[in-house]
């Protein structure tokens, strides 16, 4: 298993080095045609095989992986010699391998225990994303099995990054004896997500895509979700402790090694390579709150967590952060010190962690834990076990509530603080009714329906609690979970990028928003390894309206659906005018982004976004401290002179001031003052 994270960790970092140095053979342009060629081909046999045959999704997903990977390395480069030609190569050839075992009817890597890599469709943008398994040699699927999701290290957004990743967990697709990726006597599963493959920090789309990767495994396997572990070192660390501890109700035990806690002290550590932060505006510091680890602490309650870090690791300062976080909150820190170790621990202080996270995995998640604390900045996490946060007082403000259900079965919450309204689940909702005290509030949950329990909500109105209905009769308003920005939240679940066909009323504003889908185009493809899925408006069906978040680029003279959707925001905007709060600014040199939810019928779980991509852009992606929201929900920008020959990662804009609605979706008062 460590000899497995050790391939990984050297072809990630060290064969991106060794194969720039091989400059002595450069790949022709005869050769790279040659390869699309390929590319193109094999991209036919695989739209053969989903239209002819009764192939999964996944299963095709498994070949469409080493495809894609070679078109990224052609594309984005750089295939420009020896080492580059040899990687396309051996994404083709193990493509047909897999399409000529398809086409046959059998996956014989689906079969087998060991090492392989596997493909699945992300909901997100419809592209095919790659992950490695690791299937012990006695798994037996009769037999419930634990999980270990390990995140990697740090990587470049290069066209070769998945080749390199795919080929570091790829073996023979059939049993060979004494092959290097014979499986292991172990009792559990590996999964080796990519995470989207670059700098995103697992935030976000790479959040999203360990999650679908960890639905992939369990659709092909019988995997015991309470014995789920979260462990990476490095940037993989800063993935296991955000993710564990923002969900901490997913994970048996999470186990980060050598991975910061806190985007300042992050960004500080004594790398001569690193950017430092430029001053952080007020929105910044509080979309900070959405990202950070250290402020989910105390949900360390609530999931073990098996620290290491290595006491010369320039980011050591960080676990002495963490340490001193965790007596704040009255946690027991399990953090090992590896003493006289850099950046990566040592055999010894891995066998411990792992050793530990051990001992947690064989107990299991308490499927009903009578005791549940909670603590959270925004409703993106919101849950843990029985108890659901589903308002806020204010967003990015610390929420804490905890609650005990007693010998009787009554449930008893002290007073919450920064919550107005909170869901409890079953178990602990009784069918029959129950007593439920609030802080001084004595509420009688009355009988269900049919003797069923379901959850129910109690919200606080005019500062008293009171019981509301059960979650399934409630219709949510305002920011409620799934729909509470910022900006970047939008991407993170299935979008559609919807492009106006239209006469812009000012052509310097239609011009920044096409340099705008021009530039997250292009960030998108290199930096989340995906086609952006784009439609013209004309095009856009209902059926897209109810499916997708709708990221409209335009104005309501240039796009339909911002036309239709504008009387509904708590914005003006017309010919002349731009209007958010109480400045207005000149239409024709002014654009607004923004998020909201969709107002149209049908849509009303998902968002409506103007003329957003990611807030953070290609230069802050190649540094993944730099991955957090650089605006809030919604943004004015003084805009520059955009054509449509500027480069793709070129916006000439300026932003004048950016801010959050309030928990309503409308701007506070005072906003852009």
């Amino acid at each position: 298993m460590r000899s497995v994270c050790l391939a990984l960790f050297s072809l990630l970092f060290l064969a991106p080095l060794q194969l720039l140095a091989q400059s002595d053979t450069a790949v022709s342009q005869a050769e790279l045609a040659t390869f699309r060629q390929s590319v193109q081909t094999l991209r036919d046999q695989i739209e053969l095989l989903r239209q002819s045959s009764a192939t999964s999704a996944d299963r095709l997903a498994d070949a469409e992986i080493f495809v894609k990977a070679a078109d990224w390395a052609i594309d984005l480069g750089p295939v420009v010699d020896a080492g580059g030609r040899d990687l396309v190569q051996y994404g083709l050839s193990r493509a047909r391998e897999r399409i000529e075992s398809l086409k046959s009817g059998a996956a014989p890597w689906a079969d087998r225990a060991g090492r392989s890599v596997r493909g699945f469709v992300s909901a997100v943008d419809g592209s095919v994303q790659p992950y490695g398994l690791v299937v012990p040699a006695g798994y037996n699927p009769d037999r419930p099995i634990r999980l270990d999701v390990v995140l990697h290290g740090s990587t470049n957004a290069t066209g070769i990054g998945e080749l390199l990743f795919l080929r570091s967990l790829d073996a023979p697709d059939v049993s060979v004896p004494d092959i290097s990726g014979v499986a292991p006597e172990q009792p559990f599963i590996e999964l080796h997500p990519m995470g989207r493959l670059g700098e995103n920090a697992y935030r976000f789309e790479g959040e999203t895509d360990v999650d679908e990767a960890i639905e992939a495994v369990c659709r092909d396997y019988r995997i015991d979700r309470s014995r789920i572990v979260l462990r990476g070192s490095s940037l993989g660390g800063v993935g296991a402790w955000q993710i564990g501890l923002k969900r901490p109700d997913r994970f048996v035990a999470i186990g980060p090694a050598a991975g910061p806690v806190d985007t300042y002290e992050f960004a500080n550590s004594p790398w001569k390579h690193f950017v430092r932060l430029d001053p952080l505006t007020e929105w910044q510091k509080a979309t900070l709150h959405l990202v950070d680890a250290i402020d989910y602490t105390a949900n360390a309650h609530m999931v073990p967590v098996v620290a290491a870090m290595g006491d010369q690791d320039p980011y050591y300062s960080s676990h002495l952060l963490i340490e001193k976080a965790f007596a704040k909150e009255g946690v027991p820190f399990v953090g090992l010190v590896d003493r006289g170790a850099g950046h990566g621990i040592t055999p010894g202080v891995y066998q411990e962690q792992f050793r530990l996270l051990g001992e947690h995995a064989a107990k299991g998640i308490d499927p009903f834990p009578k005791h549940v604390r909670f603590v959270t900045w925004t409703l993106k996490y919101g849950r843990c076990h029985w108890l659901e946060v589903l308002g806020l007082e204010a967003h990015y403000r610390r929420a804490d509530i905890e609650a005990t259900v007693e010998a009787n079965g009554a449930i008893t919450i002290p007073e919450p603080r920064n919550v107005s309204r909170f869901a409890l689940h079953p178990p602990a909702v009784s069918a029959t009714g129950g007593a439920v005290t609030v802080g001084q509030a004595k509420l009688t949950l009355p009988p269900q329906t049919e003797g069923i329990p379901q959850s129910v909500v109690i919200q606080k109105n005019n500062g008293s609690w009171s019981y509301r209905r059960p979650l399934d009769d409630t219709r949510l308003t305002g920011k409620r979970p799934g729909l509470q920005g910022p900006l970047d939240d939008a991407f993170a679940r299935p979008f559609l990028c919807v492009r106006g066909t239209g006469q812009g009323w000012n052509p310097n504003v239609a011009a920044w928003a096409d340099a705008n889908l021009k530039r997250f185009s292009y960030e998108w493809r290199r930096h989340y390894r995906g086609d952006l899925p784009v439609k013209n408006d004309t095009d856009v069906t209902d059926d897209d309206v109810r499916r997708f978040n709708l990221i409209l680029f335009g104005d309501p003279g240039s796009n339909r659906w911002i036309s239709q959707i504008l009387p509904h925001l708590p914005i003006t905007w017309t010919r002349d005018t731009l209007q958010v709060g109480a400045e207005r600014h000149s239409a024709a040199e002014h654009g607004v982004q923004l998020i909201h939810p969709n107002p149209l019928a049908g849509a009303d779980d998902r968002y409506v976004v103007l003329n957003s991509g990611h807030t953070y852009h290609d230069a802050e992606l190649r540094f993944s401290y730099m991955v957090f929201p650089r605006l809030g929900d919604w943004a004015v920008f003084r805009v520059g002179q955009n054509s449509a020959d500027s480069t793709a990662t070129q916006v000439e804009e300026a932003v004048l001031t950016s801010g959050f609605f309030d928990e309503q979706w409308q701007l506070p008062a005072g906003a852009s003052r």
